[in-house]
């Protein structure tokens, strides 16, 4: 099986030792966004919404990477640490996920790094996946 590492400009480095993605199986499995600004590393300004955004607009980039759009995401996880912010965190989402929105799990955590107030990680299959 072959596996390879994504990496992508357009969304933040990772904060610890691991991978923005890898595919394998023509799966892409997508390490959990902060909506951190690529360009600063800061959180977006705005909270949970501003955040949730940026989240989704990096998880965007990791995806064009990997050869995969929003559309062929299959599930996500999204990490909140105030689940009394879901319903403006679900608007957001669902702009990102309009039609066919895949599977979700949201979990509310004690913590997030950088000190941000949302988390998402998903999995998607990769149509266009090359070596894979």
């Amino acid at each position: 099986m072959a596996i390879r590492i994504v990496r992508s400009d357009k969304a933040p480095a990772p904060v610890g030792p691991y991978s923005q993605a890898l595919v394998a199986n023509k799966t892409a499995y997508l390490a959990g966004q902060l909506g951190l600004v690529p360009a600063t590393g800061q959180l977006a300004a705005g909270g949970v919404v501003a955040e949730t955004r940026q989240a989704l607009t990096n998880i965007q980039a990791v995806l064009a990477e990997a050869g995969c759009t929003m559309d062929d995401v299959v599930s996500t996880c999204v990490y909140m640490t105030n689940l009394g912010e879901f319903g403006a965190m679900n608007q957001v989402y669902a702009e990102f996920f309009a039609k066919n929105p895949p599977a979700r799990t949201t979990v509310g955590v004690a913590a997030l790094p950088k000190g941000g107030v949302v988390e998402i990680a998903c999995i998607a299959v990769a149509p266009a996946c090359q070596g894979c």
